[in-house]
C-alpha cells in the first residue's frame, strides 16, 4: 500500500474491541488500495485492505460526529467516527471502495475474455 496514490491523510476515531469499547484516536491514511491506521505516536500500523473489506455501513449523524461501520470479509465489523465537517471519511473510504471493485471487476473480466478467446483459438 506504500506506493498507492494518497487520497485522504488525517484523524479518525475507532472503537476499540475491548470491553469498555474506548475511542481511540488514529492517523489515518486513505489510498487506492486501502487505509492504514497508525497509533498516536505513530509507532506501528495497521493496514485494512479493500480486498478484505465488503462494504461501508451504518452511516449516523449525532452531534457533529459522523458513525460508519466498515464491514470485513467473515462479517468483522469496525465502527469508525469522525467529526461532520468538509467531505467526511465514509464517502471518501466508500467511494474509494466502489473503484477498487469496479478496478478489479473490469481486470476479472478482461481476464476472462483473454482466457477466452486464447481456448477458442483465433484461427478457427
Amino acid at each position: 500500500m506504500n506506493q498507492c496514490k494518497v487520497m485522504k491523510d488525517g484523524y479518525l476515531e475507532k472503537r476499540s474491541n475491548g470491553l469498555l469499547q474506548l475511542w481511540k484516536k488514529k492517523r489515518c491514511v486513505l489510498s487506492e488500495d486501502g487505509l492504514r491506521l497508525y497509533d498516536c505516536k505513530g509507532e506501528s500500523s495497521k493496514e485494512m485492505r479493500f480486498e478484505q473489506m465488503t462494504t461501508l455501513d451504518c452511516v449516523e449523524y449525532k452531534r457533529g460526529l459522523v458513525y460508519f461501520t466498515i464491514v470485513m470479509n467473515g462479517g468483522k465489523e469496525i465502527d469508525f467516527r469522525c467529526q461532520q465537517e468538509g467531505t467526511a471519511w465514509n464517502a471518501e473510504i466508500a467511494l474509494a471502495l466502489v473503484r477498487f471493485k469496479n478496478r478489479v471487476a473490469v481486470q476479472t473480466g478482461r481476464n476472462r475474455h483473454l482466457s477466452h478467446l486464447g481456448s477458442c483459438g483465433e484461427g478457427d
